[in-house]
């Protein structure tokens, strides 16, 4: 796409992407990213104020991405796993381009708490709309474990996904699938004591991964 024909909006985040790609995320000044862009610091900085702005917009963007290739309506029979499963797997193709960008916001992410703690509410939002994609609820607090739990599976399969070199990403595919089928059992057991009258000791869950 030629740069004309892009929006300013564009034009910045995809600076931004293939800077910190490039340099690291602390690397990079949002100075840089107005240079890069084409853009005067002001027009930049109305645009996006800071780098977690530029960050947000990045993933709000492979959120739209993702979306945009949902059905309009559901195969009934399809289980939520298999839901997930696609919806999932269209996040990392929507990825793909971006894993540089992707590795050096994930590790600028580890060595500054504020960032973690400012990119957090973005992520369950992302969760909480693959899982509304999927047909899968994530209102109220069953919904908040769901994003918590789809969330630690991103977090484990993106470890597959950033040396995944296979040209259909078979490697990702096979921990996504690994992951979902676990959380799916574990699921079904809790779905069974809360169930269960008898039941005194609800089952330990699994330890979740780390990021």
């Amino acid at each position: 796409m030629n740069a004309d024909a892009r929006t300013s909006d564009d034009r910045a985040l995809d600076a931004f992407l293939g800077l910190i790609a490039e340099r690291g995320y602390t690397g990079v000044a949002l100075r840089d990213v107005a240079e890069a862009a084409g853009l005067g610091f002001s027009d930049l900085y109305r645009l996006y104020s800071d780098k977690t702005a530029l960050a947000a917009a990045f993933m709000a963007r492979i959120d739209g991405e993702v979306l945009a290739g949902t059905p309009a309506s559901i195969d009934l029979e399809e289980t939520p796993r298999d839901r997930l499963f696609d919806v999932m797997m269209r996040r990392y193709d929507a990825l793909r381009p971006y894993r540089a960008a992707l590795r050096a916001l994930r590790r600028a992410g580890t060595r500054d708490p504020m960032l973690a703690i400012a990119m957090g509410p973005g992520l369950r939002r992302s969760m909480a709309a693959m899982l509304e994609a999927a047909s899968v609820a994530s209102d109220g607090l069953p919904g908040a474990l769901r994003q918590n739990g789809l969330l630690a599976i991103h977090y484990a399969v993106s470890r597959v996904f950033d040396r995944d070199d296979t040209q259909d990403l078979s490697k990702t595919m096979a921990a996504l699938d690994d992951r979902l089928k676990t959380a799916e059992r574990w699921s079904q057991l809790f779905d069974r004591y809360a169930k269960s009258p008898t039941a005194d000791v609800p089952p330990s869950p699994p330890v979740s991964p780390e990021a």
